[in-house]
């Protein structure tokens, strides 16, 4: 029987650098001190530089070989996406690693800097935005992979283009999982695009199952849905680190076809070594990718250059 695919089966990623939205604590976190561990140069891009340079600092002391490095990003305002995709390619030539794992779980109804409800703005159209942003500055790479972490929760997702905002009628979970869903489509979505443009670019997404993170108790506001987390934290989650393998097997394998899914293989994809996985039907539709694109561009003003950058 073939082993389990761990971190230590990572690829040398010297050479290569990786932003890693969100990696101040959870999953980002373990995510970009593997990375780092395995010779990449790593942005640290966080909304909270102070809770990112501790977590830089944690990485440093673990891993004395780290190249981290932080930079501001708030993805609930698209003028501080376009500030550090500006930063970014005024510093580095490429981009050869973008892992839009940053997110918001299950708030009380509030509002983006740009007026989008917080779930659909940050986790979808904020990273939507930042890698379109980055696109230029991907291409520019030999072999560039965009990573979209989405949920098993878009398995109840429904993309409401009728009320995408949750203006009419907000459940904070339902929010969540559209949000979910949202990046699955985006995924597969950028997979198309870049394949049918003629690039190198992989899109590829994971999901963590269910892992142990600061996620649960940072956005539900009910007490009983806290109690719930808490419970659930104990019992049913693996660790932050196991949550991470999927997000590092797919950011890392080289063979990885571009539109793959991958999770957890445990019992019910809650937990366990990655591996490829299917999503639900509803997340293959693909005129709901092309309208939610068009949608995304017409929310952010931010469309997609798929030519590579020219040679300086």
């Amino acid at each position: 029987m073939a082993s389990k695919w761990t971190a230590q089966d990572i690829p040398d990623q010297s050479g290569r650098l990786a932003v890693v939205t969100g990696a101040n604590s959870g999953l980002g976190k373990s995510t970009a001190r593997e990375l780092a561990r395995a010779g990449a140069a790593v942005i640290i891009a966080v909304r909270n530089t102070d809770k990112g340079e501790q977590a830089a600092g944690d990485i440093r002391r673990e891993v004395a070989s780290a190249d981290v490095n932080v930079q501001r990003l708030d993805l609930a305002d698209l003028a501080s996406v376009r500030s550090f995709a500006q930063e970014l390619a005024a510093a580095h030539d490429r981009l050869d690693l973008l892992l839009n794992n940053a997110g918001v779980m299950a708030p009380p109804r509030r509002l983006t800097a740009d007026g989008f409800e917080s779930q659909i703005g940050t986790n979808h159209l904020g990273h939507f935005a930042l890698t379109g942003l980055l696109m230029p500055t991907l291409l520019a790479a030999p072999a560039p992979r965009v990573v979209t972490l989405s949920s098993e929760v878009h398995l109840v997702g429904k993309i409401r283009f009728d009320d995408l905002q949750s203006e009419h009628r907000y459940n904070n979970w339902r929010a969540y999982s559209q949000s979910k869903l949202a990046n699955l489509m985006f995924c597969f979505e950028l997979a198309r695009r870049a394949t049918e443009a003629g690039t190198p670019l992989v899109s590829v997404a994971a999901h963590p199952g269910y892992a142990a993170t600061n996620l649960q108790f940072a956005g539900p506001a009910k007490w009983h849905e806290r109690a719930f987390m808490a419970i659930g934290n104990r019992v049913i989650a693996q660790s932050a680190d196991m949550g991470a393998l999927p997000s590092l097997y797919a950011a890392t394998v080289a063979d990885l076809p571009s539109g793959s899914f991958v999770g957890p293989d445990g019992l019910l994809g809650g937990r366990g070594h990655p591996h490829v996985v299917s999503a639900a039907a509803k997340a293959y539709d693909r005129e709901a990718w092309t309208r939610l694109w068009e949608l995304s561009e017409q929310l952010t003003g931010v469309t997609y250059e798929f030519a590579a950058a020219a040679p300086a």
